[in-house]
């Protein structure tokens, strides 16, 4: 089921999803808890019926016996999915991190999996953006790089660290949101080409490490980079770039100082002070395409 309208105060956007299971399961939310046990019973007769229905909750709505605290509206089209073939091609673009549309009939007609179309009515159908998942590169050496990691795994955001320091590598080998690669040369790739949902963060002490690795995630079409250091190393390091023939315009990109507070001096504060200024502008990115995170 998707939410399709919200008036006044949500926790959710129109385009969020709960999916609920033949045995009344259900993962995702579209509110604080107040009408979830109410939309599994409309998404179970949805599914008995094997066709779409609209449904609504809060204000004007027909289900008196349920109110939404924040006093607002929710709009719901439950949609049942029978076709393996559409959840295996969902599946396949989430895994290849490729943007895509998903179109929700509100009556008759088949539920279809498209390229990028305008997100909300069409007609008698629902569109509904899906962007990649937030993904960081983490390039860079100390407790600031590990306190990231937690932080991340913690909001379910998947890693990729490339260090030069061993004792890291072992201690994330096991990390289940972290995939750990050791940085060996200082003329050393990054190990993952970004995309362009990925976030690279460059965190080192030893700014000889981050170079060539700034410029390929300049290169490339990550939507956020930025750089660990204080305005004198960020000015040589705009210098070192400009050297190796990065143009001003993509140096510009670079967001340093790294991080949404200023003078984040321990490695926890610095991490949040990270990922707060990563998720801004994920969600900016999001924002623009009226996306989904998939």
């Amino acid at each position: 089921m998707t939410v399709t309208k919200v008036t006044g105060a949500s926790v959710r956007n129109p385009g969020a999803h709960m999916a609920v299971s033949l045995n009344g399961d259900f993962t995702g939310s579209l509110s604080g808890g107040c009408i979830e046990k109410a939309v599994v019973q409309e998404a179970l007769q949805a599914i008995e019926d094997d066709r779409p229905r609209q449904v609504a909750y809060g204000a004007g709505s027909p289900f008196i016996d349920i109110r939404l605290p924040c006093g607002g509206r929710v709009d719901l089209l439950l949609n049942p999915i029978n076709d393996e073939r559409l959840v295996a091609q969902m599946m396949e673009l989430a895994t290849k991190r490729k943007p895509w549309s998903l179109s929700l009939p509100s009556d008759e007609g088949p539920i279809e999996v498209t390229d990028t179309r305008s997100p909300g009515w069409q007609g008698d159908d629902y569109v509904v953006r899906h962007a990649p998942p937030l993904k960081l590169m983490i390039a860079g050496h100390g407790a600031s790089v590990e306190a990231l990691v937690r932080l991340a795994g913690a909001m379910d955001v998947y890693c990729e660290v490339a260090t030069p320091d061993q004792d890291i590598v072992r201690r994330l080998s096991n990390a289940p949101s972290a995939l750990p690669f050791l940085l060996e040369r200082l003329s050393d790739p990054l190990p993952v080409e970004p995309d362009s949902h990925t976030a690279c963060t460059f965190l080192f002490h030893d700014h000889d490490w981050e170079t060539e690795l700034i410029e390929q995630a300049l290169s490339a079409p990550s939507f956020y980079v930025g750089a660990m250091g204080s305005l004198k190393t960020h000015n040589a390091r705009c210098e070192a770039l400009v050297k190796r023939g990065v143009s001003a315009t993509a140096i510009a990109r670079i967001a340093a100082p790294i991080g949404s507070i200023p003078s984040s001096r321990d490695p926890e504060t610095l991490a949040i002070s990270i990922f707060a200024q990563v998720v801004e502008r994920y969600n900016a990115l999001v924002a623009q395409g009226s996306g989904a995170p998939s």
